[in-house]
């Protein structure tokens, strides 16, 4: 009997409180992980007065966090199959945790950027190892996409509920409150995971992929270097160039190298899966749309508009609260109907949301901002669900870790790069009149459109009947 489906039987005969209590637990590890991707956006002003930080060094106050947890998911993911799910979920919470407290007491921004790396080494090994223990959790196909949904769901929920909570750490307590947060949830989890959560591991052993790692950290830290520092010395640097070509080379490597290895870190064959390889485009996609939205808009309401930290975080309230109430109900939609309706819902909201911000300006009416930003919110609550259900349930369970990790990965890239190309195209305005800024905002506004377009897309294509022949249903199909 293999090791997956003994933990298949193990979870079959697990309670539904204590099923429950797993999900509560890999929930919370979510929030923390990817609550600390946007609850820095809102705390940015105050660490460059702090810290005398530069605008590049703010982008790399979101996207150390960030680029660190794309490199390294697929390792910590293919790791916890083999080694153990909850060995290495729990190692996870330890080291962020500790992560968040160097962040806490950072001195000045470099060593900010430094511990913001620590706090995502160990978020590697909570998002994908999480998502892989409610797959194997959940046995049955229709709860486990009702819990997928609501695990999912909370990715959306602390991306737009970490300025909010944020604001209020900031104004009241400093920007360091926003890491000392974490520290409570961290203890809980580790505690509450050594008593419900249960053991699981892969069938089937992979070892690791030193040369496939170091492939994938040369692409994208060559890419999201060379964007973020493309502001300040220009595109046709030496410097920048070659960080292209280097990022170019690394993944046609990636791609030959990985191909002909007998056990990779980046499992090709999952790709013949076209819901599958669509759901890491939709995620791709979603997450860079997000992750320009939050890093221009708190610049927005704190430089230009002049609000509060708190006031700022607010004003995201609304998006949030979309999000909270949309969320559980787009999870029953895809257990009960498929992810074709909301995904073109995601879609459609995230490219209207997009041609609607061309129209803030300097004095736009706040609640008419704040209207459009309801945009963004019925986006997110929408994407999640559906996107972290197809990228895993379609997979056999001996490759659910690795499914989640790619999926994850693909979240983390999308961030970081929103990021990236956000701060790139309004960094250098933030100092300049308010008008300059909203232009550079404007152009900012059309790939996001094409991001939601392309959603859209994509939507259509992997719902579609020739999309479901493609799915795999071994690991050795």
């Amino acid at each position: 009997m293999s090791v997956s489906t003994v933990a298949n039987e193990v979870s079959t005969e697990l309670s539904r409180g204590r099923r429950l209590a797993v999900l509560a637990v890999c929930c919370a590890s979510i929030i923390v992980v990817v609550m600390d991707i946007s609850i820095v956006n809102v705390a940015l002003p105050s660490i460059r007065t702090d810290l005398g930080a530069s605008v590049a060094d703010l982008q790399w106050t979101v996207d150390a966090y960030t680029l660190v947890l794309a490199s390294f998911l697929l390792l910590a993911g293919s790791t916890a199959d083999r080694l153990g799910r909850k060995r290495i979920f729990q190692i996870g919470l330890v080291v962020f945790g500790i992560g968040s407290l160097l962040c806490s007491l950072a001195p000045s921004v470099g060593w900010l950027i430094g511990a913001r790396a620590v706090q995502a080494v160990g978020g590697t090994m909570l998002n994908p190892v999480a998502m892989a223990i409610v797959a194997t959790t959940f046995p049955d196909r229709a709860e486990r996409a009702r819990a997928i949904g609501v695990f999912g769901s909370m990715s959306g929920l602390s991306l737009a509920l970490g300025p909010i909570l944020g604001g209020v750490l900031v104004e009241g307590l400093g920007w360091q409150s926003i890491f000392w947060v974490n520290v409570p949830i961290v203890v809980a989890a580790v505690i509450c995971t050594g008593l419900f959560v249960p053991e699981s591991r892969a069938a089937r052993v992979r070892r690791f992929d030193p040369i496939g790692q170091l492939l994938v950290v040369l692409m994208l830290g060559g890419l999201v270097y060379a964007i973020i520092e493309s502001e300040k010395l220009g595109w046709t640097s030496p410097l920048i160039l070659g960080l292209l070509v280097m990022a170019v080379l690394a993944a046609i490597g990636l791609l030959t190298y990985e191909r002909r290895r007998q056990q990779p870190l980046l499992e090709l064959r999952l790709f013949r899966s076209v819901p599958f390889s669509s759901a890491i485009l939709m995620a791709l996609f979603a997450l860079c749309g997000f992750g320009a939205f939050l890093f221009v808009t708190t610049l927005y309401l704190q430089n230009i508009r002049g609000l509060s930290a708190v006031n700022a975080g607010l004003s995201l309230l609304p998006v949030g609260g979309l999000i909270l109430v949309l969320s559980p109900y787009t999870g029953r939609i895809v257990g009960s109907r498929g992810p074709r309706l909301p995904l073109v819902i995601a879609g459609s909201a995230l490219a209207l949301g997009a041609a609607a911000s061309q129209a803030i300006g300097v004095d736009t009416p706040l609640p008419v901002v704040l209207a459009i930003y309801l945009l963004f919110g019925l986006f997110l609550g929408m994407v999640n669900p559906p996107i972290t259900n197809t990228a895993v349930s379609g997979m056999p369970t001996s490759m659910a870790g690795l499914a989640a990790s790619v999926a994850s990965a693909a979240r983390q890239t999308g961030t970081t790069l929103g990021v990236a190309i956000a701060g790139t195209i309004v960094g250098s305005t933030t100092a300049l009149n308010p008008e300059a800024f909203t232009r550079a905002e404007h152009v900012l506004w059309w790939p996001v459109l094409g991001l939601g377009l392309g959603i859209l897309l994509l939507a259509l294509i992997s719902t579609s009947r020739w999309a479901e022949t493609t799915l795999i249903s071994s690991p050795d199909t």
